[in-house]
């Protein structure tokens, strides 16, 4: 019997992404943002989530694809995340759904770059008559010292 790993999906741009929901705390719209001194350029800042500080990674710049400057609008949120005690949000242009994805129906990443490093991407997953990148959410905040933490 197949297994089903139980997906939040997102938009950046016009692609699609999807992460494990067990990983999600929470959605939240974009609160202000307080940019820190000498962070990573993917770091957008950090936020106060209910009396707990957490840094904000903004996943366009992390993953190299262009930062369209675009206005921020109603259906920019935060995906909370935690991995291994560290508690940070992704910024994302949308929340699109939850949803199930059999085994079966996801690949091993491509060989060939997509254009974001292979080290976030765990598989790709076939969804009706889309595709959608299924991330490693656990290398998003890794770097090859370690886990970042602003």
């Amino acid at each position: 019997m197949a297994v089903d790993q139980q997906l939040v999906t997102f938009r950046l741009g016009t692609e699609e992404f999807g992460i494990e929901i067990i990983k999600v705390q929470e959605i939240i719209r974009i609160p202000p943002i307080t940019r820190v001194p000498q962070a990573p350029s993917y770091i957008d800042g950090v936020i106060n989530l209910r009396g707990n500080v957490i840094s904000v990674v903004n996943l366009r710049r992390r993953f190299g694809l262009p930062d369209d400057t675009q206005e921020e609008n109603d259906v920019n949120r935060i995906v909370v995340l935690k991995e291994n005690k560290h508690e940070f949000g992704i910024r994302v242009d949308a929340v699109q759904e939850v949803l199930q994805l059999q085994d079966m129906d996801l690949e091993a990443p491509p060989s060939v770059s997509v254009g974001i490093d292979a080290s976030f991407i765990r598989g790709i997953g076939k969804v009706d008559d889309r595709l959608l990148i299924f991330l490693r959410q656990e290398n998003i905040l890794s770097t090859e010292e370690g886990v970042e933490t602003v």
